[in-house]
């Protein structure tokens, strides 16, 4: 076998067996009795949850803490380092902090645990070491101690991975007890697919006003031509007055043509499809999406009495947008 597959391999087997360490110390009444004390008393934080390391275990907090505002936990991450030069005056009492530290040795950590004491804030600390120093300032200590991918078992690999997945635990288990929706994660991630899926309306989308391409009923039919091709949406909405009696689309006008060339005496309603199918323009985007694949149709009427028109929708613009 290749050394760099065998190599890699190594590290995924170590770091996969980490993961199920922990997952056994969940069946430690300890630990256990010690994860929930930590999601019951960011539950009812009523400041912010600041995470704080140093090196590897600093990203790693600031990933848990992105996580954390993602999934409707206020939070922030601070620099363990910087913290001694001003940033402390973020932390209010309210608060409660998460500590990433390996050795739970850290020196710059070590250097703002009295503030934290004498401040009065929650702490609670993810280490490889729960009889270490900062531990002993700590009023919750979760034990993430494995051994590190590393040959040496000197780099953190394994740590920095069971410390992340400890903090993702924790997230999760606060949006399960805040009962946190699709919808509410829809809100912190406006432009992601998610987002767009469940918030994007077709009003916020749909051509209307004066770019609606709109004839009546008795229009020439090169008039109706001459209107989609400058429109550019590949259709017009025929009127009967002010109501809507069908739609055009260049699939309509290949149909005509095929039958007669003749158009000289054509009118729209000789060409329009009747009951075209609509939409109200409250309507979330990715529901007219649905209606277009459905009947295999490319543009969709927004109707907000089933009536007149509001506007026009293409599902060009639903695909280029990354609804489909």
């Amino acid at each position: 076998m290749d050394k760099n597959i065998k190599y890699g391999k190594e590290v995924v087997f170590k770091e996969r067996r980490s993961i199920q360490i922990l997952e056994k110390r969940f069946l430690d009444k300890e630990f256990s009795r010690t994860f929930s004390d930590v999601v019951n008393e960011i539950f009812k934080c009523k400041g912010k949850v600041i995470l704080t390391g140093i090196g590897k275990s600093g990203i790693v907090a600031q990933k848990i803490s992105a996580t954390l505002n993602s999934t409707g936990t206020y939070s922030m991450f601070l620099h363990s380092a910087d913290s001694v030069h001003g940033d402390l005056g973020t932390i209010r009492k309210e608060d409660i902090v998460i500590i990433i530290s390996k050795s739970g040795d850290t020196p710059e950590i070590l250097k703002i645990m009295p503030f934290f004491k004498r401040y009065g804030v929650k702490t609670i600390l993810i280490t490889g070491d729960k009889d270490s120093t900062i531990a002993h300032f700590c009023d919750y200590i979760l034990d993430c101690d494995v051994e590190e991918a590393c040959p040496h078992n000197l780099a953190p690999t394994s740590s920095s991975t069971v410390a992340l997945v400890t903090g993702d635990a924790i997230a999760i288990a606060l949006l399960q007890k805040r009962g946190f929706s699709k919808k509410d994660f829809a809100l912190f991630h406006p432009g992601g697919v998610l987002g767009r899926r469940l918030l994007l309306r077709v009003e916020d989308i749909m051509v209307k006003g004066d770019n609606l391409p709109v004839v009546n009923v008795n229009t020439n039919l090169r008039e109706v031509i001459y209107l989609i091709s400058s429109k550019r949406l590949g259709c017009a909405i025929v009127l009967n007055k002010k109501n809507i009696a069908g739609i055009i689309t260049d699939g309509d006008l290949r149909r005509l043509l095929e039958k007669r060339m003749d158009i000289e005496n054509l009118k729209a309603k000789d060409a329009m499809s009747k009951n075209p199918k609509m939409i109200p323009s409250s309507s979330l985007a990715v529901n007219a999406l649905n209606i277009m694949e459905k009947n295999k149709i490319t543009q969709l009427i927004i109707s907000n009495d089933g009536k007149t028109p509001a506007g026009i929708i293409h599902i060009h613009t639903l695909v280029e947008l990354g609804l489909k």
